[in-house]
């Protein structure tokens, strides 16, 4: 069973993980001073000072512990069957930068004069780079065994419910996971109801002999809301076992996806909504990241703005740019630019009026920039002035944000973050004339999953199929 295994797989981790961070620090003091020492920047002056080998040798001996505990407080050396490569990378991309922080601050605590700033920054990156490259490798070696019905990790459900069925389809739909759903126990339903290939299999009652009869990995809780006074009792009965218990609340559609609980002196308090751009540091980095690549891509788009804006200009009556009133954070209304790609005509007519498959208001011209999202492009100034985001919910203008809020639920939570000229929800084809509260489910998604990883995949996919949009009329 994966439990016996596991902790042999985790030191195993801790060990590789040692072995690339010694390496990389190895082969970065011939990269920097053999290889990059000729080059523009990298380039060694004359008199410049450099410790020896054998002295930066003697620094791995305070750096490997630092870093493989930072390894572990990125949860890097936990069970990672079920996270996406992304978030495996994010997490990477996270305790790497914290190494190179720690690495300044051992230089700093010890004083340590004539280190290289290039050297440590090459093991960054180096280390990274060996890192990312073992992980995915193993990952992608572990999937394929799990495919083949190999590695699995058996597991057993108490209650049958919306919980159980959600929790069935996401694991049918990634048989890569290698989890086995051996049954469900409920004492409502007939025996052998079967969902997706699983079955009732025996009553909660039965619960306690099931579990001594077979050898699970774990137990799944899938109680239904109204069955909840048996909770404790089923709980009480797999901790006696020793068998790992996870719980998936019935109310899933209440509660975040990554729920932040507080501790009120031994009493679990959770927070209903989980929003991790309201920590001042992930505000800070996200603010950083909208200034530096928001700036590189208008000094980028530039040209192709002021071209887009002549042809404009010449093809119909009218301003090239107009601003349009949008609610962004906190429901504060901003006022959003964009080329203008439609007739002049009445504002108030426009106002309260969706633009449609082959609507005679929008020019040929503005067909091509709303079908490339290069209409999009004067939001960059939007960015760089903070009323948006570079990825965040798209903004609704204030009329549609009164409709929708009566009639989608949690439809004003998307305004607790800025909003984006791209998304998670426009990457996955949620852009026009398309399911509103469809789009809400994947806004929430981000919003409660932000991770400085997922907005790097929201730019990169935006890259390659977020401008091309089928939706936009």
């Amino acid at each position: 069973m994966i439990r016996d295994n596991q902790k042999t797989i985790n030191h195993l981790f801790i060990i590789m993980d040692a072995i690339l961070i010694v390496g990389a620090y190895f082969l970065a003091y011939p990269i920097r001073f053999r290889v990059l020492s000729s080059f523009g920047p990298f380039a060694i002056q004359k008199g410049e000072g450099f410790l020896k080998f054998s002295e930066y040798a003697q620094n791995i001996l305070y750096l490997l512990p630092g870093y493989l505990i930072i390894y572990n407080m990125c949860g890097l050396f936990k069970p990672n069957r079920g996270h996406s490569r992304i978030r495996l990378i994010g997490s990477l991309i996270e305790a790497n930068l914290l190494g190179i922080f720690y690495f300044a601050f051992l230089i700093y605590i010890l004083n340590i004069e004539n280190v290289s700033r290039w050297f440590y920054l090459s093991f960054g990156a180096l280390n990274l780079f060996l890192a990312t490259g073992f992980r995915l490798t193993v990952t992608k070696v572990a999937r394929g065994f799990r495919k083949k019905g190999k590695n699995l990790k058996h597991v057993l459900l108490i209650g049958y419910s919306r919980a159980a069925e959600a929790f069935i389809d996401r694991i049918k739909q990634n048989p890569e996971w290698g989890y086995w759903i051996h049954g469900i126990l409920d004492d409502n339903m007939v025996l052998d109801t079967e969902y997706r290939g699983v079955k009732v299999s025996g009553a909660i009652l039965d619960l306690e002999n099931i579990i001594m009869d077979n050898d699970f990995d774990e137990i799944v809780i899938t109680l239904g809301l109204d069955e909840y006074e048996k909770l404790e009792g089923i709980v009480n009965i797999c901790e006696k076992s020793g068998v790992h218990t996870k719980f998936v609340p019935d109310y899933n559609n209440m509660v975040s996806t990554v729920p932040y609980i507080e501790d009120l002196y031994g009493l679990p308090v959770i927070n209903i909504r989980n929003v991790p751009l309201t920590n001042t540091i992930n505000l800070f980095i996200k603010r950083s990241m909208d200034i530096v690549i928001g700036g590189i891509a208008l000094i980028i788009a530039l040209i192709p703005m002021f071209i887009i804006g002549i042809v404009i200009k010449c093809t119909s009556k009218g301003p090239a740019l107009f601003s349009q009133i949008r609610v962004g954070k906190h429901g504060r209304e901003f006022k959003m630019y964009k080329f203008r790609s439609m007739y002049l005509e009445d504002p108030e007519k426009e106002k309260g009026e969706w633009t449609t498959r082959g609507d005679k208001r929008v020019t040929p011209v503005g067909r091509f920039i709303r079908k490339t999202s290069l209409d999009e492009l004067p939001q960059l100034f939007n960015v760089l002035g903070g009323s948006m985001s570079l990825v965040g919910p798209r903004p609704e203008r204030p009329q549609f944000v009164e409709k929708f809020k009566e009639e989608v639920p949690r439809y004003m939570i998307k305004h607790q973050v800025r909003p984006g000229m791209t998304g998670w929800a426009q990457i996955n084809g949620l852009r026009g004339d398309t399911s509103i509260k469809k789009r809400i489910e994947y806004d929430l998604y981000y919003i409660e999953n932000w991770s400085v990883g997922l907005d790097f995949k929201i730019l990169f996919l935006t890259i390659f199929k977020g401008f091309i949009n089928k939706n936009a009329y």
